[in-house]
């Protein structure tokens, strides 16, 4: 398979990432070794989660995600093949938003103790507390690094002007420099990301992993109508894209995966794949068929029709 080189940062990926926000929330800890087993054997590489994954699931307070991936290292002792990226600085039921030098250099030392390994491959500022000067942040981060507990940094759900802040700050003080941007990304939100973010990452050659890759599910096809919204936990997050451009994607969706005899699900991952500046869609599944459907992913190459189709449908 086709590895990639995330940005500058030094680090090699598959072209897909797992993603961990299903692990104690959606799918138990067996279910969740079985769907890492698969993904691992089918040669992708890159596992991202965050410290406060699954929080918001009834009977958690946040960590389980961690927790579940360190059980899988140590049982399958394996930890060097994997790039682990995981997430600090999001809120749960015992702290709000906080990116503060005190609470990162605090919060590590539980995502490492969970996570069973003494070093994260990327680590994200998962959300931004505004309050807190850039500096200070990318200061925790030059001691982590220092000491050899992460390698390389990135961001995720931070403005456009803090982007720009931190980066700058990076430059002048000599500090850290995030490498990769976690942004919300799919074929029903465009705009956010490639009017305001995209230039950022062009600017700095950062890598990219997209986020609700598949539009909360809505990209599989299975949503239709409201009737369907009661399919699964994740329901109510698409009823919002029931509309006429909804439609238009999904009938583009339904044409293009006829051809190449595939789920909708790979159509919109190997769409993301193809897309200027996307280095690993984000992606999640709770069972071995739809990790079956997202693997194929990398392996399809949508001609320039199929692109057009899709980006005219999205647009």
């Amino acid at each position: 398979m086709e590895k990639r080189k995330l940005g500058k940062s030094g680090l090699i990926v598959a072209p897909l990432t797992f993603g961990g926000n299903v692990f104690g929330w959606t799918v138990d800890k067996k279910q969740s070794f079985k769907l890492l087993d698969a993904f691992v054997d089918a040669d992708f590489n890159f596992i991202d989660t965050a410290d406060t994954y699954s929080w918001w699931a009834d009977g958690n307070k946040g960590g389980e995600s961690e927790a579940i991936i360190g059980d899988w290292f140590t049982e399958r002792k394996n930890r060097d093949k994997i790039i682990l990226s995981t997430k600090v600085g999001s809120k749960n039921n015992e702290h709000p938003v906080n990116v503060s030098k005190k609470f990162i250099l605090k919060s590590v030392e539980d995502s490492l103790r969970r996570l069973k390994t003494d070093y994260i491959d990327l680590y994200q500022t998962h959300f931004d507390d505004e309050s807190t000067p850039v500096e200070e942040t990318l200061s925790a981060y030059q001691q982590l690094i220092k000491e050899g507990k992460v390698r390389v940094i990135g961001t995720s759900n931070m403005s456009p002007e803090r982007i720009r802040e931190s980066l700058k700050a990076s430059e002048k003080e000599g500090l850290p420099k995030y490498q990769t941007l976690q942004p919300l990304y799919n074929l029903m939100e465009r705009e956010k990301y490639e009017t305001d973010l995209r230039g950022i990452v062009e600017e700095n050659n950062m890598g990219v992993l997209s986020y609700f890759s598949l539009a909360s599910g809505f990209l599989t096809g299975k949503y239709r109508s409201k009737d369907d919204l009661d399919k699964s936990q994740r329901g109510d997050g698409v009823d919002k894209y029931l509309n006429k451009k909804g439609f238009k994607v999904l009938e583009s969706l339904d044409k293009i995966s006829e051809k190449y005899n595939t789920a909708q699900a790979a159509i919109s991952l190997a769409w993301l794949i193809a897309r200027p500046t996307i280095t690993a869609p984000i992606v999640s599944a709770t069972n071995l068929k739809q990790m079956e459907s997202i693997i194929k992913a990398p392996q399809l190459k949508l001609d320039e029709d199929d692109m057009e189709l899709l980006n005219n449908a999205s647009a």
